[in-house]
């Protein structure tokens, strides 16, 4: 029972969301010379699978707050998870990097917000009125799994879109773990 409530959310969730965005998403990602992701949270999870699965792409990605992370520069793209994008922290990060000259791109639960006034793009999943409480997925819940389904058939665009083999992905994948 519980996992069909999540699946048909989740479903109705990316039908409403805009069918164009992995397209404006991998156009951005191969136009930047490096890629940020940030997120906070459960957000900043579903970031950390994103940019696992874009290395294996062969691009050139850090997570913000990572101790290795490196200074975000002009043409760069920072990748803001949040479903609110009211987030003080995320807010911060953007206003930096806005300065600095990077893109910004939004993945939110609103079309607008702090960040998103901010923002070069802001990929909306859904609409707001799917985000209303629904009993067994709370917290944001309804957004981070749609967002991670979202993010995973952007990465299965890319690899068709560039013809990526599987061994070459395994090759970029971390061998010590």
């Amino acid at each position: 029972m519980h996992q069909q409530l999540i699946i048909e959310k989740i479903s109705g969730v990316l039908e409403a969301t805009d069918d164009t965005y992995d397209v404006k998403l991998t156009q951005l990602l191969d136009s930047a010379k490096r890629i940020f992701i940030a997120g906070a949270g459960r957000s900043k999870l579903v970031g950390n699978f994103f940019a696992m699965r874009l290395v294996h792409g062969g691009y050139d990605v850090s997570v913000v707050g990572e101790i290795v992370t490196p200074s975000i520069k002009n043409g760069d793209l920072l990748i803001i998870i949040s479903g609110s994008g009211e987030t003080e922290q995320l807010i911060a990060f953007t206003k930096s990097a806005k300065k600095i000259g990077a893109k910004i791109v939004l993945i939110s639960a609103k079309n607008s917000s702090t960040i998103g006034d901010l923002a070069d793009a802001v990929f909306q999943i859904g609409n707001a009125e799917q985000y209303g409480k629904v009993l067994g997925m709370p917290m944001g819940t309804v957004f981070e799994l749609s967002t991670l389904f979202f993010l995973e058939a952007t990465i299965s665009h890319i690899i068709h879109e560039k013809g990526i083999p599987e061994e070459i992905m395994r090759e970029r994948h971390a061998n010590l773990e």
